[in-house]
């Protein structure tokens, strides 16, 4: 869940696939968030089963709290995001003003996934190490918190990324993912409207220019007529 949700984040974050049809990279990370969410469920299963097996209470630590909190609120984002960015039929204005939303909201999930894998591997470390302990540091200890430190680092290096304005794919090709097919891109009439305004403008300009040359021009002459 880890590595494939972080693919999914990323996805849009790597400027060599800003030149890609949006199209393709909405069914890429859809498709990864799909993945993951699909692994996210095999091993809730596999935890119960294993839970009951072993005569283990289940939902009693703050790892399966968080990890379950994850896991549903991840398939209401995967759904709404289906619903709302991959289908065709979420109006312009609703997809813009639930963007925003999807991508901390995203960001977040992952944040939580990151928690749940720490949390995770401290609660096996005291449960499974008997003689040593995990409080004497054996090897394995070690190794665990070793990778708990990288799992830190990985999570920041994602959330870097997914957080950096140089590494957003270009507004000219975000306009393409809220536009519907045949309706022009948005914000068009706005920048045109500002250009038009920008062109009027350096149009005054020109002028108020023009005339003060020929002011200084005739006040040149005027002072050689005056010379003379």
């Amino acid at each position: 869940l880890v590595s494939v949700l972080s693919s999914a984040i990323v996805v849009y974050r790597l400027p060599w696939t800003w030149k890609c049809s949006k199209l393709l990279m909405k069914f890429i990370h859809a498709g990864l968030n799909t993945i993951a969410m699909i692994l996210a469920i095999v091993s809730m299963v596999a935890v119960f089963e294993y839970h009951n097996i072993r005569s283990i209470p289940n939902m009693y630590s703050l790892h399966s709290w968080i990890g379950l909190t994850a896991v549903i609120f991840y398939s209401l984002q995967l759904f709404l995001g289906f619903a709302v960015f991959l289908l065709p039929f979420a109006p312009v204005s609703l997809r813009a003003a639930l963007m925003p939303i999807h991508v901390y909201s995203g960001l977040t999930i992952f944040a939580t996934v990151i928690a749940t894998a720490l949390t995770g591997i401290t609660e096996k470390l005291i449960f499974s190490l008997k003689n040593p302990s995990y409080s004497a540091s054996p090897p394995e200890a070690t190794f665990v918190n070793c990778l708990g430190l990288l799992l830190v680092i990985f999570g920041a290096l994602i959330l870097w990324m997914a957080s950096r304005p140089h590494w957003k794919r270009p507004p000219e090709e975000n306009a393409k993912l809220l536009r519907p097919i045949g309706e022009t891109p948005e914000g068009t009439e706005a920048e045109s409207t500002m250009t038009d305004g920008s062109n009027a403008d350096k149009s005054e300009l020109r002028i108020s220019s023009e005339a003060a040359r020929k002011q200084n021009l005739k006040v040149d002459e005027a002072g050689q007529r005056s010379t003379m």
